[in-house]
C-alpha cells in the first residue's frame, strides 16, 4: 500500500463579463478564495447573518486555457495510471457552470478539447513511449439517468440490446456494471470515434441557464493492462481512469423547471445530495459505515471515493452575483472533498497461464537438480513420480510385516514414500478395527441401551441385573464371569449340596454313571477351580473363580478328613 493522501480540489471560474469582484476574491498564491455576502438589509437591526467565507482549495482557475486545466489537473493522474494506478477526475458545480465543457470541450475547436479527449491522446502517447510493455486499452461509457444505467456505446453495430437491466456488482477486485459492454482500442482514433458515439447518445434538455443541459451523470472509464515483454515474470499491472462528468445542481424554485425537466432536477439533486454524505461520512474519520448504496451514483463511484485511487475535483462556479448562494454551496462541496483521504496502490495481477509455465520449468529444473545429486550420493534408481499400484501394494506389505515383528525397519527412499508409508499405516489400522468389530458382533449380540421391551427380556431371563449388567460381572464393564468370594456362597452352600446329592443318586439308579467316592468328588472339584488372591491387599481371604463347567455345581463334602496345606515349621 502506499502512503495516505488527500484528495486534490480545483476551482474554475466560468468566464463572464458580469464577473463580481467586489463579492468574490481570490489571493496571490491562486489557491485561496474568498466570498463577501452584503448583509440583507429587510432583516432589520438585529442580523445575525455571515457574509463572509473564506476556502483554501489546491488551485483556483480563472481565466485558465483548456491546455493550462489539463496539466494541472489531470495531467499527473494520466500518467500514473499507466504505472498501475487507478484515477478519477470529477466535475462538480451548478448547471452551465461549465462541467462538460471541461471534461469534454468543444467540438468547434481543436484547441478547446477538454479533459477527456486530452487523456484518452495521453495514454496512447505513452504506449508509443514503452516499447518494453505490451500495454492494452479498454474503454466504456455509463449514463445515469432517473436512477437508471444506460450504455452509451450500445448503440454500435456490433453490441446489441442487452436483455437484462445493468446492475452494479462488488467482487474483491472492486466495482463493475454487469451488462456494460468494455470496447478494445488499438489505436488513438478508434477511443475518440467511441467517445463521439457515446456524446451522441446523452441525454440533454434546454434550460433556462444552459440550452445544452446535461440531465444526466456520465463516467467514461479507461482501462488500462501493461504486461512486461523482456521479463518473464507472471506479474501484470492493471488501472482504471474514471472520467466523471455530473449533472448540475439547481434550485428548482429558481429555474422555474417544470414537467420532464423538473422530474429529472429532483433525481439529480437527490444523487447529488447522496453523493455529499458520502464525501461528509469519509471525511469524518469516525465513521464506520459509509452509506455507498443509497444512490447508484455513489454505488458506482464506491472504489473511487476514498478508495487506493489518485482523485482530482474540478468544482466549477459562476462569477456572477445572481449565482452566489450556488457558488457557495458548490466550494462547501469542494472544502468537504479535500478532507476524504485515499491510499494509491499499485494494481498488481498475476498471469494464470504464464505462472503455470514457469512453474513447469522450474519443476524440471528441479527434477535434474535431483536426478544429478542421487547419482552422485549412489542412488540412481530412485525415482519421484507419482507411485503406481504395485509400489503401493508393497509398502502395504511392508507396513504388515512391520507391525507382526517380521520386519526389522523400513527403508526410507524419499518424501513421497514416507508420506505413503504413513497412509499405509492407517489403512492397516482401520482394516484391523474394522475385523475386530466384525469378530465381536459374530461372538456376542448388542442391545440398544434404549430399547427398554428387550432390556425387560433379558432381566426377566435372569441375564441381567436390575443396574444393567451381566450375572457375575464384578465392575459391570467386561464380559467375564467376576470373581466371587468364599463369604458369599455360605447360604447357598447346602442347597447346592442337596441338589448334587439328588443329581447323584438319580444318575446312579438310572446307571448313567458309576458312584464316586468322596475323595474322587474332591480331586474332581480341585480340578475344576482355581484360587485366586483377594483384590484388597492384606485382606486374608481368597476369591474363587470358576469356570462354566462347574459354576452351578458344587461336590458333597467329603467324610474323610481333608488334607490342610500347612506352612513349613521353622527349623530350629
Amino acid at each position: 500500500m502506499g502512503s495516505k493522501k488527500k484528495v486534490h480540489a480545483f476551482v474554475r471560474i466560468k468566464p463572464t463579463d458580469d464577473f463580481a469582484h467586489e463579492m468574490i476574491k481570490y489571493g496571490d498564491d491562486n489557491k485561496t478564495i474568498d466570498i463577501h455576502l452584503n448583509k440583507d438589509t429587510r432583516r432589520g437591526v438585529v442580523n445575525n447573518q455571515q457574509t463572509d467565507w473564506s476556502f483554501r482549495l489546491d488551485g483556483v482557475l480563472h481565466d485558465a486555457s483548456q491546455d493550462l486545466v489539463y496539466e494541472t489537473v489531470a495531467k499527473d493522474v494520466v500518467s500514473q495510471a499507466l504505472d498501475g494506478y487507478n484515477g478519477t477526475i470529477m466535475c462538480y458545480g451548478q448547471t452551465g457552470a461549465g462541467k462538460t465543457y471541461t471534461m469534454t470541450g468543444a467540438t468547434e475547436n481543436y484547441k478547446q478539447r477538454g479533459i477527456l479527449p486530452r487523456a484518452l491522446q495521453q495514454v496512447f502517447r505513452m504506449i508509443e513511449e514503452r516499447p518494453t510493455h505490451a500495454i492494452t486499452v479498454r474503454v466504456s461509457y455509463l449514463e445515469i439517468y432517473n436512477e437508471s444505467l444506460f450504455d452509451l456505446l450500445s448503440t454500435l453495430p456490433y453490441v446489441g440490446p442487452s436483455a437484462t437491466p445493468m446492475t452494479i456488482v462488488e467482487n474483491p477486485q472492486g466495482i463493475f456494471i454487469k451488462g456494460l459492454s468494455v470496447h478494445l482500442t488499438s489505436q488513438e482514433e478508434d477511443a475518440f470515434s467511441l467517445l463521439f458515439e457515446g456524446e451522441t447518445n446523452r441525454i440533454i434538455a434546454a434550460h433556462t441557464l444552459n440550452k445544452n443541459s446535461s440531465r444526466s451523470h456520465c463516467i467514461f472509464t479507461i482501462y488500462v493492462e501493461a504486461h512486461s515483454r523482456t521479463l518473464s515474470d507472471e506479474k501484470y499491472i492493471t488501472s482504471k481512469i474514471n472520467l466523471v462528468d455530473l449533472a448540475g445542481s439547481e434550485r428548482v424554485g429558481k429555474s422555474g423547471s417544470e414537467g420532464r425537466v423538473l422530474k429529472e432536477a429532483t433525481y439529480i439533486n437527490k444523487s447529488l445530495s447522496f453523493l455529499e454524505q458520502a464525501i461528509i461520512a469519509l471525511g469524518d474519520q469516525k465513521r464506520d459505515h459509509i452509506p455507498f448504496r443509497q444512490c447508484k451514483l455513489t454505488h458506482a463511484l464506491k472504489d473511487s471515493l476514498g478508495g487506493n485511487c489518485n482523485m482530482v475535483l474540478v468544482t466549477n462556479i459562476y462569477g456572477e452575483a445572481a449565482q452566489l448562494e450556488e457558488t457557495l454551496s458548490s466550494l462547501r462541496f469542494a472544502s468537504r472533498m479535500k478532507l476524504v483521504t485515499t491510499e494509491p496502490a499499485v494494481n498488481e495481477k498475476y498471469d494464470a497461464e504464464r505462472m503455470v509455465k514457469n512453474l513447469e520449468k522450474e519443476l524440471a529444473l528441479l527434477k535434474r537438480e535431483l536426478a544429478v545429486h542421487n547419482s552422485l550420493t549412489n542412488r540412481p534408481m530412485v525415482t519421484y513420480d507419482p507411485m503406481d499400484e504395485v509400489q503401493i501394494a508393497e509398502i502395504n506389505s511392508q507396513v504388515r510385516r512391520y507391525l507382526e515383528g517380521t520386519l526389522e525397519e523400513i527403508d526410507i527412499i524419499n518424501l513421497r514414500q514416507i508420506q505413503e508409508v504413513f497412509n499405509q499405516f492407517r489403512v492397516v489400522l482401520s482394516q484391523q478395527e474394522q475385523e475386530v468389530e466384525s469378530a465381536l458382533r459374530r461372538k456376542y449380540t448388542l442391545i440398544d441401551k434404549n430399547d427398554f421391551a428387550t432390556i425387560a427380556a433379558v432381566q426377566k431371563a435372569g441375564l441381567m441385573d436390575a443396574d444393567g449388567h451381566l450375572v457375575g460381572e464384578a465392575d459391570g464393564q467386561s464380559f467375564a464371569f467376576g470373581i466371587i468370594p468364599f463369604s458369599t456362597k455360605t447360604g447357598k452352600k447346602a442347597k447346592a449340596k442337596k441338589t448334587f446329592k439328588e443329581l447323584s443318586s438319580s444318575l446312579r439308579k438310572e446307571g448313567a454313571i458309576s458312584p464316586l467316592s468322596a475323595k474322587d468328588l474332591d480331586v474332581v472339584s480341585t480340578s475344576k477351580t482355581q484360587l485366586v488372591p483377594s483384590a484388597k491387599e492384606g485382606d486374608g481371604k481368597d476369591m474363587l473363580s470358576r469356570d462354566r463347567e462347574t459354576s452351578s455345581i458344587e461336590p458333597p463334602a467329603s467324610s474323610s478328613p481333608k488334607e490342610e496345606s500347612r506352612p513349613p515349621s521353622k527349623s530350629t
